[in-house]
């Protein structure tokens, strides 16, 4: 097969800067123990039957006790997290009502992977036939956010100078310390086993030009790598249905304030890049094996870490580079109206402070999921 590419570029040809969608993926939990439960084909089939905008905003990941929430093309970051606030609302709801808890983590404490029921659909039959192990592997909760970017091009600059910008996000978004029913010693866990497992994944090389990175894609469907152009799970990646530059490193967000902060965060980063490479702003690419420097520290330490200063070749406390981060972003903050409110402490320091305490994995997985409901579904009963 081959892609239709014209059309992909035709696309991004028509795309507006500044949409944004968000897409979150949930845990599906048994209330009384907070194990995984295999019920995604029940409450897809329950919203079907009486809620159809939840019923067009659900897709599964994967794994039958998994289930994400999109808010579709918002015109802007703010139309974007209303869209997706209502979707949460009748997903809690929904499940409230069907006896399913739902959790927001990186990664399941304690769920055995291999108890685990994939779904039925042509893709994940692909991914299971393709992947094998490194599928059935994958119990993982992250959260994506798409922008739009006008010109195939420019999304695939875009796309470069945001490579060096993949582990900070990640450290921020860390909340997986958890994996396996032990402390795995990491912040984000999920990042160890998806991100570093999967092939096409984590950081991309920089591409220079979409004629390149068609010629990428065009190598791997001729020497039968993929069939499909959601195979290609890079970090950052432009979408060719969409027009898009698609943001995926983060782990789930244990609360709902911390999920729309980060995806304003992503938002402004990615139209900040966009803007830059449309202003001929300078940019090095810096070469892939110090950016995987910079993610392994993230993995390892998150936000209580250390992160290299590539233009300087330091290292510095990671907190400093989240005030570059911000500093940089700041001109399309200000305009867009784009506000960032990230907490003191991010969902896996929160949970290793629980865990230094003496708390166990059943206790803070517990906080965790108690952080969810009252964030996510305020109007849900306890």
């Amino acid at each position: 097969m081959s892609f239709d590419y014209d059309h992909a570029h035709e696309t991004f040809d028509a795309s507006t800067d500044g949409t944004v969608g968000i897409e979150e993926e949930f845990a599906l939990l048994d209330p009384a123990t907070l194990g995984l439960v295999q019920r995604y084909e029940e409450l897809r089939d329950a919203a079907a039957a009486t809620d159809p905008v939840l019923a067009e905003s659900l897709a599964g990941e994967l794994i039958s006790s998994e289930i994400e929430i999109r808010s579709g093309r918002g015109d802007d970051l703010a139309a974007a997290i209303a869209a997706q606030r209502d979707r949460r609302r009748r997903l809690f709801r929904l499940a409230h009502e069907r006896g399913v808890a739902l959790g927001a983590t990186g990664t399941h404490p304690w769920a055995d992977y291999r108890e685990q029921r994939t779904i039925d659909t042509d893709h994940y039959r692909r991914v299971v036939d393709g992947l094998q192990w490194v599928a059935w592997r994958n119990v993982t909760f992250s959260l994506h956010v798409h922008v739009g970017v006008r010109g195939a091009d420019r999304a695939v600059k875009t796309c470069d100078r945001l490579r060096p910008v993949l582990p900070l996000l990640l450290a921020i978004s860390a909340s997986s310390p958890y994996l396996d029913g032990r402390d795995s010693g990491l912040h984000t866990a999920r990042t160890q086993i998806f991100t570093k497992m999967f092939p096409r994944c984590g950081v991309p090389d920089a591409f220079g030009s979409w004629r390149a990175f068609r010629d990428y894609l065009d190598f791997l469907v001729h020497t039968n790598s993929i069939v499909e152009y959601t195979q290609v799970w890079w970090s950052v990646r432009p979408h060719l249905a969409f027009g898009t530059v698609e943001l995926r490193i983060c782990d789930a967000q244990t609360t709902a304030g911390e999920s729309e902060a980060l995806a304003a965060l992503i938002a402004a980063c990615i139209l900040q890049a966009a803007r830059d490479v449309e202003e001929g702003v300078p940019f090095a690419d810096p070469a892939p094996r110090l950016v995987e420097e910079n993610l392994w520290r993230a993995i390892r330490h998150g936000l209580d870490g250390r992160l290299i200063d590539l233009e300087r070749g330091e290292e510095r406390p990671a907190a400093e580079a989240v005030e570059r981060l911000l500093a940089w972003t700041a001109p399309v903050r200000a305009e867009l109206g784009v506000d960032v409110a990230l907490p003191e402490l991010n969902g896996a320091q929160r949970q290793r402070r629980l865990i230094d305490a003496g708390a166990s994995a059943e206790e803070v997985y517990a906080a965790t999921v108690r952080e969810t409901r009252e964030t996510y579904a305020q109007e849900v009963a306890a």
